[in-house]
């Protein structure tokens, strides 16, 4: 067994249930597409609409994101706090809640029931019960580390990011009935978790990933935290105020907004090069190389799909034309692509073969998943940012209708649509080799890690 605790088995259910979800996620986007790409029958349509799609293709990624960040904790905490998890039964019960919730969410979208938030349609009443899922997650890792022997940067980081999550999402949930008001609340949850809590608790999981894989120093590791975690809160906060352009806040938020985000590619921009570091200074031989494969992907996808590409379009001048275009769909796949499913897939090729005791395993199969999903949305990125941009053009400088101008963007959700299909079979290809991960026959020996120290 290459787990040190028992209690860490509880996060395999998280990562397969997580996995399910992302198939049936990118099979939503498909369809989405679809329906860009062809004009299909009314009777159809009637039956299920645009929205209702929408709904459960924008809702199964949070899910599985969720699923992901809470298994990956579950994970690496135990290691960490060097005892087993305070409770397995509260994990397990969490987890049921907490997939009851959101099949019961599944099931009400395809009968209307919605708050009709984009991101955040799940009833009132089923956001209580996430609520509870919640709360009971913060107890748990909470209790962990508080009966831990020792004190660690990484472990308030990641208590620090998951209640910030939490925290985040009561915002979202009343509904105000000033619009202004309520996209203003929306978008602390939206925002705030994207470029904050979320990105802390990726950094916390990355961070406990490359001591491991690369036996880096704990001290080197625990700086750069500090550091991105620090620079991500400063600029991401602040930065907030580049989705206030048009919801009748302050016109000083058109300028706050604007240069903070001009800031935001910092933090990222740091990991990229804390990676780098990383691999000049790492003391081992990297096991299982497609492990690192996805982290030196992450930091990349993250740099130039959530960094650069957002950072060009949210600037006031570019925004005033491009707000709400292709130009954010592009921006959105290859940021939450690059930011979290690669990160998730990095947990989930680090933790799951250690979970059925392989130390080293073949991974001819995974790379091409790898490659294939990488290549797959870069070009799905740039195919949306084509269409986007001939939709701004058509759009808001030549000002043609809508339905008219989407004429002539068929093509390229037709080609999207292509692409999307390979990025499926990439997909398909990465669950699959995860589910079915077998063990090479060249061993090879754990990274050296410097153990925890009290802080």
């Amino acid at each position: 067994m290459l787990i040190e605790y028992q209690s860490q088995r509880v996060s395999l259910w998280y990562f397969r249930l997580a996995l399910v979800l992302f198939i049936l996620q990118v099979i939503l986007g498909l369809w989405l597409s679809i329906n860009y790409a062809f004009t299909l029958p009314q009777e159809l349509v009637d039956v299920f609409p645009f929205s209702t799609a929408r709904a459960l293709h924008t809702n199964l990624l949070v899910a599985w994101m969720l699923l992901g960040f809470m298994g990956g904790t579950y994970y690496i905490l135990p290691p960490e706090c060097s005892r087993d998890l305070f409770s397995e039964k509260i994990a397990y019960l969490q987890l049921i809640i907490f997939v009851g919730a959101a099949v019961t969410a599944v099931v009400g979208f395809l009968f209307g029931w919605t708050q009709g938030k984009p991101l955040l349609e799940i009833p009132l009443p089923l956001d209580w019960v996430i609520v509870v899922a919640a709360l009971m997650f913060i107890a748990n890792v909470a209790m962990t580390i508080i009966k831990a022997e020792v004190r660690t940067a990484l472990q308030w980081m990641l208590l620090g990011g998951v209640t910030f999550l939490a925290l985040m999402y009561l915002f979202g949930m009343p509904f105000y009935q000033n619009l202004n008001t309520d996209y203003y609340y929306w978008w602390w949850v939206i925002h705030l978790w994207v470029e904050g809590a979320w990105e802390v608790v990726t950094a916390s999981i990355v961070a406990y990933i490359i001591m491991r894989v690369t036996g880096v120093d704990r001290k080197v590791v625990e700086k750069w935290l500090y550091v991105e975690t620090g620079l991500f809160l400063f600029t991401g906060i602040v930065g907030t105020g580049h989705h206030y352009y048009w919801i009748g806040a302050p016109d000083y938020w058109i300028w706050w907004g604007g240069v903070f985000s001009a800031l935001e590619p910092l933090p990222i921009v740091l990991m990229v090069v804390d990676t780098w570091m990383h691999v000049r200074e790492r003391k081992n031989p990297i096991v299982n190389p497609l492990t690192w494969y996805y982290i030196v992907g992450l930091a990349i996808y993250h740099l130039v799909g959530a960094g650069l590409w957002g950072f060009m379009h949210t600037l006031p001048p570019i925004n005033y034309y491009t707000h709400g275009s292709q130009v954010t769909v592009s921006h959105g796949h290859l940021a939450f692509f690059g930011a979290y499913a690669l990160l998730n897939l990095t947990i989930f090729y680090f933790a799951m073969p250690r979970l059925k005791g392989i130390n080293k395993y073949h991974d001819r199969l995974g790379k091409w998943g790898f490659w294939i999903t990488t290549i797959g949305m870069f070009i799905l990125g740039l195919v949306f940012g084509i269409a986007g941009i001939l939709q701004t053009y058509l759009e808001r400088f030549l000002d043609i209708g809508y339905s008219t101008a989407h004429l002539t963007m068929m093509f390229w959700f037709r080609v999207a649509f292509g692409v999307g299909l390979v990025f499926l079979a990439g997909v398909v290809i990465t669950v699959y080799h995860l589910f079915t991960i077998r063990p090479s026959n060249l061993p090879a020996p754990e990274p050296v890690v410097a153990p925890a120290a009290n802080i």
